[in-house]
């Protein structure tokens, strides 16, 4: 199943904006900063990777209960569903 690009735009921008919070952690570690602070960002990183995912997997269903031609069945989307959890 390929996803629609025009609707994934606003998870492209989260998984950017997780790209540059994970960045800014390795820094931080480099750096020596205080590890409540640390943890602090990579848990917004943790997070906006799991909505972006969720986004992607909500996406497909959308996509693939809306489509004639899906080619995943509900053990497949259930399962990639699942990987998140």
């Amino acid at each position: 199943m390929q996803l629609d690009t025009s609707e994934l735009t606003p998870v492209i921008n989260r998984l950017k904006r997780a790209q540059g919070q994970l960045a800014a952690v390795t820094r931080m570690l480099e750096e020596g900063k205080d590890c409540k602070d640390v943890i602090t960002q990579l848990a917004a990183v943790s997070k906006a990777l799991d909505r972006a995912g969720f986004a992607i997997i909500a996406t497909g269903l959308e996509q693939c209960l809306t489509s004639e031609d899906a080619t995943m069945d509900k053990k497949q989307l259930e399962k990639l569903f699942l990987s998140l959890a």
